[in-house]
């Protein structure tokens, strides 16, 4: 078969006792590549596969009704942290009202959930790991009217695919998702690091998609339109032939709307590479690099492999010698981190400049070596999704949540960029972390608010803030704001000038 023998069926009405698969995406702009692999591996019985995508904001209930809408035999179901929720309701109702159809959960959510969990119990089967192989062939049994043999946890663990026989999923994004949303693609599975909180660490060995074939799917991709490409490879730069000639492709097609997604290894940037990376222009490449943490001792503790004076000079060649966009991370609550540790590394890293910094908090993920481990019982997480740290030995409680207030206000400001001059501000100064985390926690005082803070008024806010938390003067803290204001396309005259109020928030 050919990778793009398999299409889209969304127009075409399935015949009754197909099989469904599903998923809640976490926005619309998202698409669910785990899906389209799945399909695209059905081999014979894909004709009789259709995919139904939502998103976390419909009702479980409404879902339910447009699923079963179509009588599948089958169901399955993509489970993530940001899912898990309401998947559960909608279980619950499937199972209610059709009992008869067969409920397989994938994704690491259901795939490594605690076999008690109350919330998966309608579930008739889980799937642990690359699920293509094993979906296709439970479905040919059940299809077949063989009796499917659960084990007692009703969980199958699928082992790693050979990726050079799989049937790429590509033809499955249609003329909607190419228009409208983003196209992910996988150029390998697998990552070298071995984090003890992430997932990834369980896709060993490194394997690639054959080049050729890659390459053929993304041209025909492009032919079709498609111009935002997220990859969602964990360690793009790691075989350097296989990112150069992915690198060359699409510098040979650029184009004004093209846009470039890949996540690397902060300290590995071979010259070839960053002879291409040179190349694109403005806005068509962005980098995720995950610094995560620079301190020696955690990094031993999450066992993890960083020189972070490599990690430095890649970011600081990066910032002056490219265009690409860096989007970093920071993960706060690491294991053997304390306070001025993490603000020194958010210090270090805001001063390498990179465009963004996603500040986020450690999570307990099921399926992690974190989570397997036992001797981490000085470390409290959330036991409801997305299970993130509410306190360990180095920080308690009240100062986790200040931290979790800092992350959000910093996405608001620092990654929005809407305030850049006030980045600079900022980056000079003594103690960036110190000074922003004062600002956030007045911030949360005033308003006790962090979401949904309409622009102006976040001016507004920062005008004061700057003035009231931070101590400078209004004729320091005004002019800051006011080259931001403009950035932000609203004229001369600031907010805080026009209410004639000072900065003085609503």
């Amino acid at each position: 078969m050919s990778m793009f023998d398999a299409t889209a069926t969304r127009s075409v009405p399935m015949n009754p006792g197909g099989i469904l698969l599903t998923t809640l995406n976490a926005r619309y702009r998202h698409t669910a590549l785990g899906l389209r692999c799945l399909k695209a591996n059905l081999e014979e019985l894909a004709p009789d596969c259709r995919i139904m995508e939502f998103d976390i904001h419909d009702r479980p209930v409404d879902i339910a009704e447009s699923l079963l809408h179509h009588r599948p035999a089958i169901i399955g179901i993509g489970v993530y942290v940001w899912n898990v929720e309401p998947v559960a309701q909608l279980l619950e109702i499937l199972k209610a009202i059709a009992p008869e159809t067969l409920l397989i959960l994938g994704g690491p959510e259901a795939g490594y959930a605690p076999d008690n969990a109350a919330w998966h119990a309608p579930a008739d089967l889980r799937v642990a790991g690359e699920g293509e192989w094993i979906f296709r062939d439970l479905c040919r049994q059940h299809r077949a009217n063989r009796r499917i043999q659960p084990p007692a946890n009703k969980r199958i663990v699928a082992p790693p695919i050979d990726l050079s026989q799989a049937i790429l999923p590509y033809g499955l994004y249609d003329v909607q998702d190419i228009k409208h949303r983003f196209t992910y693609v996988e150029a390998c599975r697998g990552c070298p690091c071995g984090c003890i909180f992430c997932l990834s660490a369980n896709d060993a060995p490194m394997r690639q998609v054959p080049i050729d074939r890659f390459l053929d799917a993304m041209e025909n991709l492009l032919d079709r339109g498609a111009r935002q490409f997220k990859f969602v490879d964990r360690s793009f730069n790691l075989n350097s032939a296989h990112a150069l000639a992915i690198l060359d492709f699409f510098l040979e097609r650029l184009s004004p709307e093209l846009f470039l997604h890949f996540e690397m290894l902060p300290g590995h940037l071979p010259r070839p590479l960053k002879d291409r990376l040179a190349l694109f222009p403005k806005g068509t490449v962005q980098l995720e690099i995950g610094l995560q943490t620079f301190n020696a001792t955690t990094h031993r503790h999450i066992q993890r492999r960083q020189n972070n004076n490599s990690a430095d000079k890649t970011l600081s060649w990066l910032r002056t010698h490219t265009q690409v966009h860096l989007h970093t991370d920071l993960i706060l609550g690491l294991p053997g981190e304390s306070l001025p540790s993490m603000a020194q590394g958010f210090d270090r890293l805001l001063r390498l400049q990179p465009h963004e910094i996603q500040v986020g908090l450690l999570k307990r993920l099921h399926g992690t070596a974190l989570a397997r481990r036992d001797d981490l019982k000085h470390i409290t997480f959330n036991p409801c999704p997305p299970y993130d740290i509410l306190e360990n030995d180095q920080i308690d409680f009240a100062t986790m949540q200040r931290l979790r207030r800092f992350a959000r206000y910093w996405d608001l400001i620092g990654n929005s960029g809407r305030f850049p001059h006030f980045i600079d501000w900022l980056r000079g100064q003594k103690t960036p972390f110190a000074s922003f985390l004062t600002l956030s926690d007045w911030l949360f005082a005033t308003t006790r608010q962090t979401h949904r803070i309409a622009l102006p008024r976040l001016f507004r806010l920062m005008a004061q803030g700057l003035i009231q938390s931070l101590k400078l003067d209004p004729d320091t803290a005004h002019p800051i704001l006011q080259q931001d204001w403009k950035v932000c396309g609203y004229g001369e005259d600031p907010v805080w000038e026009m209410d004639g109020r000072s900065g003085q928030p609503d």
